[in-house]
């Protein structure tokens, strides 16, 4: 019961909350300013949720503190994937352009939204300073280095670049990734990743640990180990949007399958 049930969670927040997101944004462009605000109310709330978890060493509170550090990442996701929140440049990068300039070109457009995901990082770390529930932090930081990774990969170079989850505003984004077979950053990225979820999972299971503690470290060592899963997805030929179908019939008329789905990567 605490291992399956919180694994069994952290894989369903994790499917539930992406695919909320890519169907948010991929509604037409007049509803994004709606749904950045009601996303923005809300986080007042889930920043009170975390402080609330982070003296709460329970079950309960590990639960609160995991999805409270997933709907903040969400807004991260939702004023990115929207435009709201990306960087100074929103343009294409030129033909032609490679090395370092093609690196800082690549910064410019993500710039303010990295700005914003350390100025969450440190409200996190304000809120949990000190408690003995550090569930959320841990959470967000998973979701931050990773995420980090995945663009530098997707930058240097991956088979499947996964473009379909872009929404028609941002596909000017494609002209950062490239297609290859393997870069030197993706097998340091996923055997590193492995092994802090296989060292993070040892102390859900460690003679000792407490329900809260094995909860714990249950919902972070799941939510990396899906992180590593889909570091893999971006070496594989498969049609990963399928995950999410139900999240890109916001891009389609009634009654027609996505045209990411219709096709393979």
């Amino acid at each position: 019961m605490q291992v399956g049930l919180p694994l069994v969670y952290a894989v369903f927040l994790w499917w539930a909350a992406t695919g909320c997101i890519l169907y948010l944004d991929g509604l037409p462009s007049r509803t994004f300013g709606a749904s950045v605000c009601i996303a923005t109310l809300a986080l007042g709330p889930t920043l009170s949720a975390v402080h609330w978890a982070a003296h709460e060493p329970t079950i309960a509170g590990a639960f609160v503190a995991f999805s409270a550090a997933i709907l903040v990442w969400g807004w991260m996701e939702l004023t990115f994937l929207t435009g709201t929140i990306t960087g100074p440049r929103r343009t294409a990068c030129a033909e032609g352009c490679s090395g370092h300039r093609h690196a800082i070109h690549a910064v410019e457009v993500i710039l303010y939204h990295e700005f914003a995901i350390i100025a969450g990082a440190a409200v996190i770390a304000a809120l949990t300073w000190g408690a003995r529930n550090q569930v959320a932090l841990e959470t967000f930081m998973v979701l931050w280095v990773m995420r980090t990774s995945a663009k530098l990969n997707l930058h240097l170079g991956v088979r499947n670049l996964g473009v379909g989850f872009l929404p028609d505003h941002l596909l000017y984004l494609k002209s950062f990734l490239r297609r290859r077979r393997m870069n030197a950053l993706f097998p340091l990225s996923v055997v590193l990743g492995t092994a802090v979820t296989v060292q993070i999972a040892g102390q859900a299971a460690a003679t000792g640990a407490t329900p809260f503690e094995a909860v714990g470290a249950t919902l972070v060592a799941t939510l990396l180990g899906l992180a590593v899963l889909e570091h893999g997805f971006m070496m594989l030929p498969l049609p990963t949007e399928r995950l999410w179908q139900w999240g890109f019939r916001s891009r389609t008329e009634p009654g027609t399958a996505p045209a990411v789905l219709q096709e393979s990567p």
